[in-house]
């Protein structure tokens, strides 16, 4: 299989912005693993603006672009590091590559980084992608990496994106806040039922929340891409994920008859 997995900057960090050293252990060896039994492993990272700011010691994110981008800057540097530093440890190789909207909007560069990608993944490589954060402006921002996932799953025609998140899926009512809300466990259509259950933003330091989830679900189901929520605490829920379990809530992409 062909695997895209997005990691979410409150799966990698702690509240304060520092690394989360147990998590990212796990997730590399994980992932590692997963990809020693024949899979094709793609991850895209949150995480840089997060620990730019526990590097900085910053206890809020940064409000401006400019100061959004230097948080980055720092950040990345730790990011790669360590991903860099547990992978080389089970043997493999991963690639940084960084994007901008522009990246995946014009047709010619669009191509160039599939191209990229697929010469990657030939050489066994695990790609590690990201926005740029530290050179976007608002007009050629993507946003989230949710949405990032989903361009880069349709993009290598994967065939399966997981978003690991701080939540167990979508649920009928936020389960934070409404103790009886309900995990709903399959979704074949974005419905406006289903756009209904979306929340807000989500942690403090990171971009995302349920309503890009289900932007970047309607964007892979269109091309006929299965996805995944699911908890990214432990991520030794991406064998259950393989394994074929009901983990988390599972959008069915739309397949050609």
């Amino acid at each position: 299989m062909r695997i895209v997995v997005k990691v979410g900057t409150s799966t990698l960090a702690h509240p304060t912005g520092h690394l989360n050293i147990r998590h990212m252990e796990s997730l590399c060896k994980v992932l590692s693993d997963i990809k020693n039994a024949g899979n094709e492993v793609i991850l895209v990272s949150s995480g840089a603006i997060g620990m730019g700011m526990g590097k900085l010691s910053l206890r809020e994110r940064p409000s401006t672009l400019p100061g959004k981008q230097a948080a980055a800057a720092v950040g990345q540097c730790e990011l790669m590091y360590t991903y860099d530093k547990l992978f080389s440890e089970y043997n493999h190789i991963i690639a940084q590559i960084l994007l901008t909207g522009s990246d995946v909007k014009d047709p010619v560069r669009r191509n160039n980084f599939v191209g990229t990608m697929e010469h990657l993944l030939h050489m066994a490589v695990l790609p590690i992608i990201n926005e740029n954060d530290t050179v976007v402006t608002d007009e050629i921002v993507i946003g989230d990496n949710d949405t990032l996932g989903a361009i880069v799953a349709t993009s290598v025609k994967a065939d399966l994106l997981i978003l690991l998140s701080d939540i167990d899926g979508l649920f009928t009512d936020d389960p934070r806040i409404v103790p009886d809300a309900r995990l709903i466990p399959e979704i074949r259509e974005i419905t406006p039922e289903i756009l209904a259950h979306a929340g807000g933003k989500g942690s403090a330091i990171g971009t995302g929340g349920m309503a890009t989830k289900l932007k970047a679900a309607e964007i892979v189901m269109a091309e006929g891409c299965d996805m995944i929520i699911a908890n990214g605490k432990d991520p030794l829920i991406l064998y259950d994920i393989l394994d074929g379990e009901a983990i988390g809530t599972r959008f069915i992409g739309r397949k050609e008859n």
